[in-house]
């Protein structure tokens, strides 16, 4: 029951505990419900849809789906010529997809290359540790942007052929379902999840029992059972701590993501941490290369130096030196105090123990998790553990790895003048997933149907520049009408839990206009993000508005973690703005933001919103979303932005050079500079159409926001950048 690794896939074992029952014609309808592949696949979530359209509808989840289906309507489905014919097609693709013997990328680009100077074997996988990942929305274990990057990287790894696991926390609830109330409050709640009815299965160990690892802790051991969610070709690994081996204190541990307490967050951390490695270990995997993706799992560089010491006769100082050397870190975090620290009295009471097992001072430890030199009582700093653990690092854009390198350098004391510590690989989205239907379809129709391996190279976006001007408006036209319709739906049930009246209901379906220009927010509601921005000057958001010949609508999306009180302020604030009389049905604010509202806002909306505090956004990668469906991006030149606009494909907000001494004045020049944009360039191009009615000049920004923003920022680049830049090297220098 040991993982096989053939061809880069690496094949570990599971164990399907919820019993679904199909007939022999219709059985695949399992493997492929329990295969995340579905998730950015189209044709494979419209054969669900077809299979059950209430069910679909409800869940958007295939094992639930599968498990209320009724027995005599899968009959009728068998004898469904065109819904059989959609069956075979979809399921040859499965099995093509994860055929081991298929060439894929990494097959035909790196291993044809083995044997030179400049690339090392890499057969061994590269294990990938994020504390959340948004596959989609039917398995909740996310929160935003972290969590959605996480997912893309594993999705972009599967498609390219990567050797990969991933390695995650399984929260019993997740993150907080967002409601708002007739008040404006937002309101939080938390789902609990059944593991038996989402994609996921049961690790097995080698004997072919279910794995269960133990992580050390104060006076006792928690136990963590793993399950296998199967992410194409990747498999992704999560730790689960509710289960009867462990006291009623300890279940709770990986309940909720992102948890308010410190000693429970610091818990959640060693169990990511030391768990995955002991997972991987019980397994038998063997990774050429530990990517650790923020500081959440820093921690696992204990127990792989703790493996090492006592496997290798190692002192601490040695093993570290042997963990260091095919470890890579990611720092999303351009602010001190973004970073995940702990209380050294908290982080000592957990070491404590660790050391004494190694014959290690604490002292020692925790010296590696200082940010700053000299200062007593440091705490535990899980960026500094992973820096100052780990042979290369990264920001996630040009601009955030230019912060974060001045931010640490302090703690290379080593390091030779003008050389980086931390250097940079912008963050990029993955295309089949957040790619509209009918803009996918119409890149199928001209690129062909391999498009999403076509627009690999920068050639294969040229015959999108190429297109007639309507295919392009009418294919983001459908997906416009698609938001404008999911967002009505959105406002009717949640006006109706308010108690407004049918007629009141009924007047929503004049809410939002497919042929008025749309301006779309949508991201966590922190304070720097400044969401409110828009409205600093509500007479001329009034005028934009109401224009009579030129009107603007706009839509807003987004949640505030349960302890930022000012975040959620700001969304009450906005609510009440969206109800006001003059601003209804042209202000509209969605709640429950999750990735299918995003996915919804990327492909809909006409213009996309950023206005964060300058330069305190590390990456964002919403814009990026919103670019490839044609959206052109309005934002401040922060995170990926500087490098993504060449002056054609959107427009930049404010100065980047104008910097004022105050946070208020700055919001004040930003504000004007949005306000001037949108009233003399923006608005006015939109309507401007030529004699066949199109709006000719706007359709050519978009061709050219889809064209370089898809193939400058995917995560496929992203990933083919990690790997020339980090995998590769690293595998190199550790063997």
């Amino acid at each position: 029951m040991s993982p096989s690794n053939s061809n880069g896939l690496l094949r570990i074992p599971g164990l399907q505990v919820t019993e679904i029952r199909l007939p022999d014609e219709v059985a695949r309808l399992n493997d492929l419900a329990f295969n995340l592949w579905w998730a950015w696949n189209g044709e494979a979530r419209r054969l669900f849809a077809a299979a059950d359209p209430a069910s679909w509808a409800r869940y958007r989840n295939p094992v639930e789906l599968l498990l209320n289906i009724d027995s005599e309507h899968l009959e009728t489905l068998i004898h469904d010529d065109d819904f059989m014919s959609t069956y075979t097609r979809v399921i040859a693709a499965l099995d093509d997809y994860m055929d081991p013997g298929r060439e894929t990328w990494f097959e035909r680009e790196v291993r044809s290359r083995e044997g030179t100077d400049s690339l090392p074997d890499i057969d061994r996988p590269i294990a990938y540790f994020s504390t959340e990942y948004g596959i989609h929305q039917a398995l909740a274990i996310y929160s935003g942007g972290l969590g959605v990057l996480s997912g893309d990287h594993t999705k972009s790894a599967s498609d390219l052929g990567l050797p990969f696991v991933a390695v995650g926390l399984l929260y019993q609830r997740g993150y907080f379902q967002q409601t708002i109330d007739a008040d404006g409050f937002q309101q939080h709640t938390y789902t609990e999840y059944d593991f038996h009815r989402l994609p996921l299965r049961v690790a097995l160990d080698p004997q072919g029992r279910e794995l269960v690892v133990k992580v050390p802790f104060p006076g006792r051991d928690v136990a963590a059972k793993v399950w296998l969610a199967q992410v194409g070709r990747a498999p992704l690994l999560l730790l689960d701590t509710d289960v009867p081996q462990n006291d009623p204190s300890d279940r709770p541990i990986a309940t909720v993501l992102y948890v308010r307490g410190r000693q429970m967050r610091l818990s959640q951390e060693a169990v990511l941490g030391i768990g995955g490695v002991k997972a991987l270990a019980a397994l038998g995997v063997e990774p050429a290369v530990w990517h650790i993706n923020e500081g959440h799992s820093a921690l696992l560089q204990l127990e792989r130096a703790r493996r090492q010491m006592a496997e290798h006769g190692s002192n601490w100082d040695e093993a570290l030196a042997v963990v260091r050397r095919n470890t890579t870190f990611t720092t999303h975090t351009p602010v001190p105090a973004g970073n995940e620290k702990f209380d050294r009295p908290m982080a000592r009471d957990y070491l404590d123990g660790w050391a004494e097992s190694l014959k290690v001072d604490t002292d020692k430890i925790l010296r590696l998790g200082e940010a700053d030199h000299g200062e007593p009582d440091q705490p535990l700093n899980l960026t500094a553990l992973a820096l100052k653990t780990s042979a290369w690092a990264n920001g996630v854009s040009r601009l955030n790895g230019e912060i974060a390198d001045r931010m640490w350098r302090h703690v290379f004391r080593d390091l030779p003048e003008g050389e980086r510590a931390i250097h940079s690989i912008t963050n990029g989205v993955h295309l089949p997933s957040w790619m509209g239907l009918e803009t996918a379809a119409l890149l199928a129709r001209i690129v062909g149907a391999n498009w999403t391996e076509a627009v690999l190279e920068a050639d294969g976006w040229q015959a999108l520049l190429e297109a007639p001007a309507k295919d392009i408006w009418n294919a983001h036209r459908a997906q416009k009408e698609r938001l404008c319709r999911f967002a009505r739906a959105r406002l009717r049930e949640q006006y109706g839990r308010h108690g407004q009246s049918p007629n009141e209901l009924r007047s929503l379906s004049e809410f939002l206009d497919p042929d008025v220009l749309t301006i779309g927010f949508a991201r966590r509601f922190a304070t720097y993000k400044r969401a409110g921005l828009l409205f600093s000057d509500l007479h001329r958001v009034r005028t934009l508005v109401h224009h009579a010949e030129r009107p603007v609508q706009i839509i807003l999306a987004g949640k505030a973690h349960p302890a930022d009180r000012p975040g959620q302020e700001l969304i009450q604030s906005i609510f009440h703005l969206s109800r006001s009389g003059d601003l209804r049905g042209r202000v509209v604010f969605l709640e429950n933001y999750d990735m299918r509202v995003a996915r919804m806002m990327v492909q809909g909306c006409d213009v996309w919103l950023n206005t964060p505090r300058r330069p305190l956004e590390a990456s964002g990668t919403s814009g990026m979303k919103a670019a490839i469906n044609g959206a052109l991006n309005l934002s401040i030149a922060d995170g990926w932005w500087p490098e993504g606009y060449d002056g054609g494909n959107g427009w930049v907000i404010g100065d980047p050079d104008q910097g004022a001494a105050e946070e208020w004045q700055q919001d004040q020049l930003d504000a004007q500079s949005l306000y001037r944009t949108l009233e003399e360039e923006i608005v006015p191009e939109y309507y401007r159409r030529g004699e066949d009615g199109l709006p000719t000049d706007w359709i050519t920004r978009m061709k050219r926001s889809i064209v370089s923003v898809g193939q400058g920022f995917s995560s496929d680049r992203m990933v083919r950048d990690y790997l020339e830049r980090a995998y590769l090297p690293l595998s190199r220098a550790a063997r």
